[in-house]
């Protein structure tokens, strides 16, 4: 009998434990350069996610669990993310906000999936990431963020258009996000009837382009498309501006930051580039918005996709039932469109955005807003 009584006892206790363990906290990571030149992409990718946080905390957490956030600095470096990636899954994280750069992400991809652990990417766009995924059966590699061949066929055909007859060189920093974009804009330029004067890589992190900007001077260079980030894209242009040449550059998403204009100052002045249609005009973000400002931040470039990955990882834990980064990503991907600060959200079955569009935007006097094509 005394044995049976201790018995029950045990039993009771763990009964009596189990809804404290489920009242645990829940961790997202959120990953991405949080320092080197990038930082600026990393900033926004922890603002975002923590005022997410913050928002579903407030309202009750996810199923009652308070979500607690897990940073971690990858530099847009491959080695640096897979070590981080690592670490992150030998923690027991099984959701991540991240990564930035796809080729951080691509790489770390591979430790994800092998844990079983649901990435999903708020700015990576090159399409390897989720392809190769789909190929080797991942099935919880994702992204809140749209693909560098959707972006390239919205801008290739305008391009080629729009400056018909000119002479149009395309230009990349050899990274898989600079190149993938560059190529994408390239092949559906070219199909579209015009072709590039000269299509070369640069080294990214070089101090001085001088070189390459008398190789435009000599092409006379109408337009410049460069698959990159800003602070090579700020030097080009102010070095440009030495020499008296000027030429319309068109980017892709990575200058979405004040920092371009930091870098390129008034050289910068009516540089084009392509985003996902405007984040911070959907209704659905005004209320993140004007508490994200509150806090004395400006939710400019990825902050709001962030926001919205946490979303999507909340969302889809209630629609799961269950932390499972499996049964999550097959909840997300049920169709079923999930309400976000960027609007409402669908997965195709590779874990990729249905239904995306786009702006031009243009940077004018240290700002930029979307033009009319």
């Amino acid at each position: 009998m005394k044995k049976l009584v201790i018995l029950s006892a045990a039993i009771v206790g763990l009964v009596m434990s189990a809804p404290v363990a489920f009242a645990e906290d829940i961790t997202f990571s959120v990953v991405g350069p949080m320092t080197g030149q990038l930082a600026t992409i990393g900033d926004q990718f922890k603002q975002g996610a923590q005022a997410a946080a913050d928002a579903i905390n407030a309202a009750g957490g996810v199923d009652g669990r308070q979500i607690k956030l897990d940073v971690q600095d990858d530099q847009c470096d491959p080695k640096q993310a897979v070590s981080v990636a690592n670490r992150i899954v030998a923690n027991g994280v099984k959701f991540i906000d991240g990564h930035a750069c796809s080729g951080s992400s691509i790489p770390a991809s591979a430790v994800y999936a092998e844990a079983g652990a649901l990435m999903m990417s708020p700015a990576s766009s090159n399409p390897e990431l989720t392809d190769a995924a789909a190929k080797a059966g991942w099935p919880t590699i994702m992204r809140l963020y749209t693909r560098d061949d959707a972006q390239g066929a919205f801008i290739g055909p305008w391009i080629a258009k729009k400056y018909a007859g000119k002479n149009v060189v395309i230009m990349h920093d050899k990274s898989a996000y600079g190149q993938g974009v560059a190529d994408a804009v390239k092949a559906t330029m070219n199909q579209n009837g015009l072709n590039e004067i000269l299509y070369e890589g640069i080294n990214a992190g070089e101090k001085d382009y001088s070189a390459l900007v008398t190789k435009l001077k000599e092409l006379k260079a109408d337009v410049v498309y460069f698959g990159g980030y800003h602070p090579e894209a700020g030097l080009i242009l102010r070095q440009s501006a030495e020499q008296n040449l000027k030429f319309q550059l068109i980017m892709p998403d990575s200058i979405a930051t004040p920092e371009f204009w930091q870098v390129a100052g008034p050289a910068g002045e009516g540089t084009m580039f392509v985003f996902p249609s405007d984040p911070q005009a959907k209704p659905e973000a005004k209320e993140a918005i004007e508490k994200i400002k509150a806090g004395g931040f400006a939710p400019e470039g990825f902050t709001l996709f962030s926001y919205a990955v946490i979303q999507a990882f909340a969302e889809g834990i209630k629609r799961a039932g269950s932390d499972d980064p499996a049964k999550v990503a097959e909840a997300l991907k049920n169709g079923q469109p999930i309400s976000t600060v960027v609007g409402p959200v669908t997965f195709d079955e590779k874990g990729d955005l249905k239904n995306v569009s786009y702006d031009i935007n243009q940077w004018h006097d240290g700002k930029y807003a979307p033009i009319q094509p």
